[in-house]
């Protein structure tokens, strides 16, 4: 896929990937729809790419609201007139383990990583299917290969969102639509300090597991954004970003099942 003059539609520009994102495709001088649940977060974003000399929009947007999604192609549209790309990066993270997870928080979490990815495949696949080559691109995750203890929720999130992906991309093989699906390792964002805890954990258990999720985020988010595009511009149907993403997924093929008695800290419950 060229990027240069593509218009990207990007989710969870604000901050982390997303904003690395943005960086990386207006350098390569690709126009920008940009959206954010935080509108200061956005703007800061939009203001870097535009000096980038790149055209770009500001969307604040709450990707769990349906409407709002569904309105967003005509306002993208209306700002640039076509839309090549759709980065799906939006995501949040929940502490804890399913019996200690509310249901309103488990659909919190589920709205936001899955059913948004969905809605907004949804409301731009017509104006993606008008252009000579496009592209869909879903932000799994490194435990949408594997599943560890303690991330229930956000792990049936990211598999849905591996499965989805997968699905569609086959569904549109006769189309100029192709789909990319992205498995991030460790990248240094704030997702974990930003986790919505577990009613039911302990201060002191979470806290033991903010340190623990810290220091496996390492790579800076400007290199998996790097990696990121590399497979957007090479039309890769899976980008794997990490060393251990790629070392995890592979011992999950080799051992589908028992992969976790390698790795039993992946498997253990402190109680």
């Amino acid at each position: 896929m060229q990027i240069n003059d593509c218009v990207a539609v990007l989710t969870g520009a604000g901050s982390g990937i997303g904003r690395a994102l943005a960086m990386a495709l207006a350098e390569k001088h690709c126009h920008l729809a940009l959206a954010d649940v935080n509108p200061s977060a956005l703007a800061e974003t939009a203001a870097q790419a535009r000096a980038l000399g790149v055209k770009v929009s500001e969307h604040p947007l709450d990707v769990a609201d349906r409407a709002a999604v569904a309105a967003l192609p005509q306002a993208v549209m209306a700002e640039h007139g076509k839309v090549d790309l759709v980065i799906n990066n939006a995501g949040v993270a929940l502490g804890g383990y399913f019996d200690q997870v509310t249901v309103e928080n488990f659909d919190w979490l589920m709205a936001i990583n899955f059913d948004a990815v969905v809605c907004m495949c949804r409301a731009f696949l017509p104006l993606l299917k008008q252009r000579p080559a496009a592209r869909i691109v879903n932000l799994s995750s490194l435990f949408g290969l594997v599943t560890p203890a303690g991330q229930t929720a956000y792990c049936a999130s990211k598999f849905a969102v591996r499965g989805f992906s997968n699905a569609l991309r086959l569904e549109l093989l006769n189309t100029p639509v192709g789909v990319t699906v992205v498995h991030p390792g460790g990248v240094a964002t704030s997702i974990a300090t930003s986790a919505r805890p577990a009613e039911g954990a302990s201060e002191q258990e979470m806290q033991e597991k903010l340190v623990q999720a810290n220091k496996l985020l390492r790579m800076p988010p400007p290199k998996a954004a790097e990696i990121i595009l590399r497979g957007i511009e090479k039309d890769k149907p899976r980008v794997i970003v990490g060393n251990d993403a790629r070392v995890l997924s592979w011992l999950e093929r080799l051992l589908p099942v028992n992969y976790w008695r390698l790795l039993p800290g992946l498997a253990t419950r402190n109680n």
